[in-house]
């Protein structure tokens, strides 16, 4: 991690010189252990993969053998393929597996982790830009589901709107040496974000505001037009797209019916959104699960929310030089931008309904971690260094003690439970990796048993098939033994043509239990096997099911 680093070498009258690591090295060393820490788990096949990233893992696939280049996921007009974009090199490397389809996404967390610590040392100070570099170096379930899964725009998310509010910071303080690739830079990342998942656009926006208000004049210049061609080449994806789409398939529309949903109460949807989706999102809970103990931080979040938003606004006002207003308006920009992103999904009734699942909506919020704790920051190192002898002695030394312990406390334990959560995740590790042998076992069965082609509920099907390299081919049927929900259309034809597709259910699932059913009632001799936690249904002749 390219961290500024510098020794601090302090003398004493009782001793020598004695070395003590500065804040940019401490940076680097929780750094490379919240990689290593997600290398390992990459390793361990944590968190386990699922259908949703095995389409992201089949686009990655077919682009790189040349076969096909989506925009979007496949079967939806919404999140772009920029996942499987950056995977395809890899593919056609060393072939298509999930470790290959989730090393970009290490590496994207990677540049996250030095964009932060850059950003929040430019707006705060450098040991606060170490503690947020240590928060982000934790790991929940959710937050490595969020930055390590490639399955729809998260793992970018992040490092794309902080590089967003970094750009906007030093373009507005004018310490950047080569300002036009910067403006254009920052217009790509702002076009391809509306392309690739649009949960960011708060920061953007942020982003954009900030840089529109520090440099406007520079703009109607050679800057903004290094910015508009930038912007221009970052959309295109999603241009060309609504050009040629269907009215019904063009962005607004589609996502437009993705706000709609069923009504929820608002005390619903404010305690899954605030009290329960902000401590799941930003690393303080267990895997599917967030104790009523571990959701004090989504009570403190609002309420820090605002006190550093009227701080930042108070010393925006009364500040007269330029560099300080661009500082107090880049820790104003991250707040908006938090309590944009945290409003749009409390009022959701994703929020209500599910709100373990859709806490991955609020991902975007640990861009503005540092912004949270800066009251609790400035509070606690000012109190530590204290203001005068009179008072650091008597009543005023254990009022300045008081005053301190009542910042650090909320630190601590935002620390502490973050490292619980994390603990307990890889406490976890060997139950999650067991899900995977699992899948190496189901494979080798369908090997053995001569299985090429089968019927499978959604979440069994694209697994299968981009974990054989598509050798094995699957068409998804639903509850009522219908069609399902395919993807990529190409799979259900080959299986429909199939002289005798078996089927692969969960075991003692309702669906298992139907499909047998419905076999044993066609009067065709069914051979039954169940592993790896499967039934797998093989007639000896044609059967058809009622799929409409």
């Amino acid at each position: 991690m390219a961290l500024a680093t510098s020794p601090n070498l302090t003398a004493t009258s009782t001793g020598p010189t004695r070395w003590r690591p500065g804040a940019g090295q401490v940076a680097v060393a929780l750094g490379v252990l919240g990689v290593g820490y997600r290398l390992g788990a990459l390793l361990a096949e944590v968190p386990p993969t699922n259908s949703d990233e095995a389409v992201t893992g089949l686009v990655a696939a077919h682009v790189a053998q040349g076969r096909e280049f989506p925009l979007f996921f496949y079967g939806q007009y919404y999140m772009g393929a920029l996942e499987s974009y950056l995977a395809a090199p890899l593919f056609a490397l060393v072939g298509s597996s999930t470790l290959a389809l989730r090393l970009p996404n290490l590496l994207l967390y990677a540049v996250f982790l030095v964009l932060m610590w850059r950003l929040t040392r430019r707006l705060y100070t450098p040991w606060l830009a170490t503690f947020t570099v240590g928060l982000l170096a934790l790991g929940s379930d959710r937050i490595l589901k969020d930055q390590l899964i490639s399955g729809g725009g998260y793992p970018e998310m992040n490092p794309a709107g902080a590089l967003l509010m970094l750009l906007a910071v030093n373009l507005g303080l004018g310490s950047v040496r080569r300002p036009g690739p910067a403006y254009a830079g920052f217009g790509l990342v702002a076009g391809l974000t509306l392309w690739d998942d649009w949960l960011v656009l708060p920061y953007v926006g942020a982003a954009g505001l900030l840089l529109l208000a520090a440099r406007h004049r520079d703009l109607r210049g050679r800057s903004g037009l290094a910015l508009g061609v930038g912007l221009l080449v970052g959309l295109v994806p999603i241009v060309a797209h609504n050009l040629t789409a269907a009215p019904e398939h063009r962005s607004l529309a589609v996502y437009a019916t993705l706000t709609s949903g069923a009504p929820a109460p608002w005390a619903d949807r404010l305690s899954g959104g605030v009290l329960f989706g902000v401590p799941m999102a930003t690393g303080l809970c267990d895997p599917g699960r967030c104790a009523p103990w571990q959701q004090w931080w989504g009570a403190a979040y609002p309420v820090l929310l605002v006190v550093a938003a009227l701080l930042a606004g108070r010393a925006l006002r009364r500040t007269t030089g330029r560099a300080e207003r661009i500082r107090q308006g880049g820790r104003l920009a991250l707040l908006v931008a938090a309590g944009l992103t945290l409003t749009a999904y409390a009022v959701s009734s994703a929020a209500a309904h599910t709100p373990v699942e859709s806490a991955r909506y609020l991902s975007c919020l640990l861009i503005s971690t540092p912004a949270l704790l800066w009251p609790l920051w400035s509070v606690a190192t000012a109190a530590r260094a204290g203001a005068g002898p009179a008072e650091r002695a008597g009543a005023g030394r254990w009022r300045a003690r008081l005053v301190r312990w009542a910042a650090v406390a909320p630190l601590v334990a935002l620390a502490g439970t973050m490292a619980l959560a994390t603990a307990t995740l890889i406490r976890a590790v060997p139950e999650q990796a067991r899900l995977a042998e699992q899948r190496r076992e189901l494979i080798a069965a369908l090997d053995d048993l001569g299985v090429r082609h089968f019927y499978a509920e959604y979440w069994t099907c694209n697994t299968i098939i981009f974990l054989t390299r598509e050798r094995i081919v699957c068409g998804v049927i639903g509850d009522d033994l219908a069609a399902g929900w395919d993807r990529y259309p190409a799979y259900p034809r080959m299986v429909a043509a199939a002289e005798r597709p078996a089927f692969v259910l969960p075991a003692g699932s309702p669906l298992s239990a139907a499909v047998r059913d419905h076999l044993r009632g066609t009067g065709v001799p069914v051979a039954e096997t169940s592993v790896a936690g499967y039934d797998i249904y093989r007639p000896a002749g044609p059967v058809d099911l009622p799929r409409r």
